[in-house]
C-alpha cells in the first residue's frame, strides 16, 4: 500500500465543490508533483489532507485513515504543510518561529538538535537567528517556512507553490535543499507548484489537475515528454 493513499477526494468551500472525486498516491520516501493552473485544485488538495477544509471520499497515511480527523492530529502523524504565502510569525525572531515549528513536541533536547540541523540547511537563518522574521527577505522567509515544518520531524512534507515570488537563484538553492531532506533524511513530499518544469525536475511522480480532476498521471519524466503538458505548462 502507499505511503499517502487518496481516494475519490472531493472538497467543498461552502456550496462550491472544488475537487471532483480524484485519486492519486505517494510512496514512502518519494517526491510527487501536483500540477496545474491556478484554481485547478491544488492548494485544495493539500489543504484536504491537512484536514482545513471538508471533504468527502478517503485519505490514509501510511496505513491509516486521516479523513475528517483534526489539523493537529494529522499534524501528530507527522504531516507538516509549508503553505502558500509562507506562514511566518512576522513578529517573533527567526528562531521563535523555529520554536513555534516543535510546539507538539516533547523531548526539548532533540528539538535543539533538531535547531542546529535546519541551521546546517539554512546557514541564512542562524545568521538571522535573532532578527525579527517580518524584516527577512522573501527568499529567507521560505527557507523559514520550510525549517519550521522540518521542526515537526515531519514524516511526510506538503509543499505549496514553494517557488512563489522569488528569485531564479534563490529558487534553485532552495530546490536544492530540498532534494537533500528527501534524500538524506527519506521525507516523503507532496509538492504543487506554479513552475512545471522545476515541479517535473524535482519530483520522480506527477498529476496534472483541471478543474478539480486528475487529467493525467505518470512519471515525471512521461508527463515531462507530453506534448500537450509541453505547450500548456513548460512553454516550448
Amino acid at each position: 500500500m502507499a505511503f499517502l493513499e487518496v481516494a475519490n477526494l472531493e472538497a467543498f468551500y461552502g456550496p462550491i465543490q472544488a475537487l471532483h472525486g480524484i485519486s492519486f498516491s505517494l510512496e514512502q520516501g518519494g517526491i510527487t508533483t501536483i500540477l496545474g493552473a491556478n484554481g485547478a485544485g491544488k492548494t485544495t488538495t493539500l489543504r484536504s489532507i491537512c484536514g482545513m477544509v471538508k471533504t468527502g471520499g478517503e485519505i490514509s497515511f501510511d496505513g491509516e485513515s486521516i479523513a475528517g480527523k483534526a489539523t493537529e492530529a494529522i499534524v501528530r502523524h507527522g504531516v507538516a504543510h509549508v503553505p502558500e504565502g509562507r506562514g511566518t510569525f512576522v513578529r517573533v525572531t527567526t528562531e521563535e518561529n523555529l520554536k513555534l515549528g516543535a510546539f507538539s513536541r516533547r523531548d526539548s533536547k532533540a528539538v535543539q538538535q533538531d535547531m542546529e540541523r535546519v541551521y546546517g540547511y539554512f546557514p541564512r537563518l542562524k545568521e538571522r537567528r535573532n532578527q525579527q522574521a517580518g524584516t527577512l527577505s522573501g527568499g529567507e522567509q521560505q527557507m523559514l517556512a520550510v525549517g519550521r515544518a522540518l521542526m515537526l520531524h515531519p514524516r511526510l512534507m506538503l509543499l505549496d507553490e514553494p517557488s512563489f515570488g522569488l528569485a531564479p537563484l534563490i529558487v534553485q538553492e532552495l530546490f536544492g535543499i530540498l532534494r537533500t531532506i528527501n534524500k538524506d533524511e527519506g521525507v516523503s513530499m507532496l509538492l504543487v507548484e506554479q513552475n512545471a518544469s522545476l515541479a517535473l525536475e524535482l519530483a520522480d511522480h506527477a498529476y496534472l489537475l483541471e478543474t478539480g480532476r486528475v487529467v493525467m498521471s505518470g512519471t515525471a519524466d512521461e508527463i515531462s515528454a507530453d506534448e500537450s503538458v509541453r505547450e500548456s505548462y513548460l512553454g516550448y
